[in-house]
């Protein structure tokens, strides 16, 4: 299996082998639109559900527990004095609990931290609460906005200065408002808390998902360097093929990726029941997994979308479409109908999209 996967690889690298993904996107937009406008009615209802830290209120952590840490037992104990109450409960460490609620006013929480002491036989120095209040949340709340938001203007800034093309630049940022979107959709449908280890996690999708998509574009930009120096192929199946090349590495990275995250995820969320651990690696799961689909199937089809607005590319392809229709007007060879055929008829004997449609290099002698 193995040797077969490398062989597979090997193919799409050369160009023998090749998935049509730049030509098919309008399927591929499809489907991200969709995903983006379930993540949408998501965040409206039920919407995303902010932690303590965001919203404020009154903590109490259990210390000391012997046996068995009964979540239920908690939440039935805090209802016993304020019934109206919903508490979060989460385990911490190995013996403890950590009940989290709305404001409580002083005599509530001296109640509720006697019924607690009572309930699982500890003592009142195993009881600390404390009171988190909503501005603090706000500030905490601001600050991960800023963060996000010099985050894409250092992104927009150093993208469109590296690949000299503000049109990659945007691409990137499509990719990341998909990502992001997603996200914080599928987050919210699983009714999870926002903490600030969540944010955490969200900004961490974005430099994967941006660390993946400059990967696939500075293959682009290779292969697409010569593409007005010649008439046998059109900017989209050389940026096709650059997708192509780069498909197994970013599989590869993927998964390497996931499978330490869905552990962590697993072991905090179904075994230790750790807050911190499953909220940060549920938004590192999914931000991952939408990233890599982004990095394929979004953004260098969505680049490629702007580029074919220029009126260079434009008149390029038609040049190109012309050619292959045996027709000497571009104008004509597109009103036929001269659709964007498979480039492997094209090829001299012997030769493959790969080595056809790499930069030509200039030789150099001492």
């Amino acid at each position: 299996m193995a040797a077969g996967f490398a062989q597979w690889g090997n193919d799409l690298y050369a160009g023998r082998r090749s998935y049509d993904i730049v030509g098919r996107r309008r399927a591929f937009y499809a489907v991200s639109a969709v995903l983006v406008l379930i993540s949408a009615i998501l965040l409206i209802k039920p919407g995303l559900n902010p932690g303590i830290e965001f919203r404020g209120g009154s903590e109490f952590v259990v210390s000391g527990i012997e046996g068995d840490r009964d979540q239920q037992l908690a939440i039935d104990t805090v209802q016993s004095v304020a019934p109206e109450e919903s508490p979060e409960v989460t385990n911490l460490g190995e013996d403890s609990l950590r009940i989290q609620v709305a404001e409580l006013t002083d005599d509530e929480v001296k109640e509720v931290g006697d019924a607690l002491q009572t309930a699982f036989d500890v003592t009142d120095d195993d009881i600390t609460t404390q009171f988190v209040g909503p501005t603090w949340g706000k500030d905490v709340s601001q600050k991960a906005i800023t963060g996000i938001i010099v985050f894409l203007l250092f992104v927009s800034v150093v993208m469109a200065l590296y690949f000299r093309n503000w049109r990659m630049a945007l691409a990137a940022l499509v990719a990341l408002a998909h990502d992001l979107i997603i996200t914080v959709g599928i987050y919210a449908g699983v009714g999870w808390e926002v903490t600030p280890a969540t944010v955490i996690g969200f900004l961490t999708i974005l430099g994967y998902s941006i660390y993946d998509t400059v990967v696939v574009f500075d293959k682009v930009r290779e292969n697409t360097a010569d593409t007005l120096d010649q008439t046998r192929f059109t900017y989209a199946e050389k940026a096709n093929l650059a997708v192509n090349q780069t498909l197994v590495r970013s599989i590869n990275t993927s998964v390497v990726a996931l499978l330490p995250v869905a552990a962590i995820l697993f072991v905090g969320a179904f075994v230790l029941g750790a807050g911190t651990l499953r909220d940060i690696a549920l938004a590192l799961f999914v931000g991952m997994l939408v990233g890599t689909y982004s990095s394929i199937f979004l953004a260098t089809p969505f680049e490629v979308t702007l580029r074919e607005r220029e009126p260079k590319i434009k008149a390029h392809t038609a040049k190109v479409l012309a050619a292959r229709a045996g027709v000497s007007d571009p104008d004509t060879a597109a009103l036929a109908g001269a659709g964007v055929r498979s480039a492997a008829g094209q090829l001299r004997p012997g030769e493959h999209l790969g080595q056809a449609a790499q930069p030509k290099r200039r030789k150099t002698g001492r």
